[in-house]
């Protein structure tokens, strides 16, 4: 398969996972899937890298707030319960926006700020649109869920480079997913209890735990091998609009005209941020936030050479 097919099957893969655990909510509620998700994704990735704890008190602290951040990317599913995927997707994907944006001292990155702020407003206040089927104004709890799920998204981007250092395969990663499980789980138990043991709910859960986690992770570092990250991080860029396509396939979400723009604003303002970021970053510095580093993917291999780590 061409390496481009596998970046793009990865994330329709991701966001059909989302879609199935939205899917999910009525019998095992947001948290029971984040749960699940987090729960299947650790024991998965642990089987497959053995993790040890690090020695260094600092890296255990450092794998401590790694997964901390992993966990808080997961309130995205807390904002589903009000917002269409595609929307709560885009929203989320400001938060690395923000940080490539914040540490930019190019004056035309400002541009790129301003196309995902319109997006933005088109979410929080479609009627200025002029989209008679818009509706009213997004839920203000669902807005600021996913405004939550994206600071988490950016100190996850902050915090990735350095774990990934840590070691040269997806151990920091699998030991930080452990820890994000071990915050969500008893919040999970406590919504729904035994309803989790359901052998139905369970075979659910572990179909997006792969589609989400460990499906996504394996095509990106086989594509991670034949791409220049720059590429792989302007295709992962297209996740709100692959959101949005799985919300409706998926659960029968219809995004108004002036949703649709506004997640066309935020995807084109985060493209164009790593395009630009690309061309002017020295070799070997960040590619920008829809990057492998945008999510947890740089990491030491050979002789310095960055090495990716998978983002979710």
């Amino acid at each position: 398969m061409p390496a481009p097919a596998l970046v793009l099957c990865s994330v329709v893969s991701i966001q059909i996972g989302q879609a199935l655990g939205k899917h999910l909510f009525g019998s095992a509620g947001p948290m029971g899937v984040v749960a699940l998700r987090l729960g299947f994704s650790a024991v998965l990735l642990c089987a497959l890298w053995r993790p040890r704890l690090p020695a260094d008190r600092r890296e255990r602290l450092l794998v401590v707030a790694f997964g901390t951040a992993i966990a808080g990317m997961n309130v995205i599913y807390l904002a589903l319960r009000y917002l269409p995927l595609g929307v709560a997707v885009a929203i989320q994907l400001l938060g690395p926006l923000a940080v490539v944006l914040l540490t930019s001292r190019r004056l035309r990155d400002l541009l790129w700020g301003l196309l995902a702020g319109a997006g933005l407003l088109l979410f929080t206040a479609p009627s200025l649109a002029g989209d008679p089927g818009a509706g009213r104004s997004l839920p203000a709890a669902g807005v600021v869920l996913a405004l939550a799920g994206a600071v988490a998204m950016g100190a996850y981007l902050l915090l990735s480079r350095r774990a990934g250092r840590l070691a040269v395969d997806g151990s920091p990663l699998a030991l930080a997913v452990a820890w994000a499980a071990l915050l969500w789980v008893p919040a999970g138990v406590a919504e729904s209890g035994t309803r989790l043991a359901r052998p139905e709910v369970l075979l659910v859960g572990l179909a997006v735990a792969v589609l989400s986690a460990a499906g996504p992770y394996s095509l990106e570092l086989a594509a991670l091998r034949r791409l220049p990250p720059r590429v792989v991080g302007v295709l992962q860029n297209l996740e709100p609009v692959a959101a949005g396509l799985a919300g409706l396939a998926v659960l029968g979400e219809m995004l108004s005209p002036a949703q649709w723009t506004a997640v066309c604003c935020v995807t084109a303002a985060a493209v164009g941020a790593v395009v630009t970021q690309g061309r002017a970053a020295p070799a070997g510095g960040s590619p920008g936030p829809g990057s492998p580093s945008r999510r947890g993917r740089s990491a030491s291999r050979g002789r310095g050479t960055p090495r990716p780590v998978p983002r979710r």
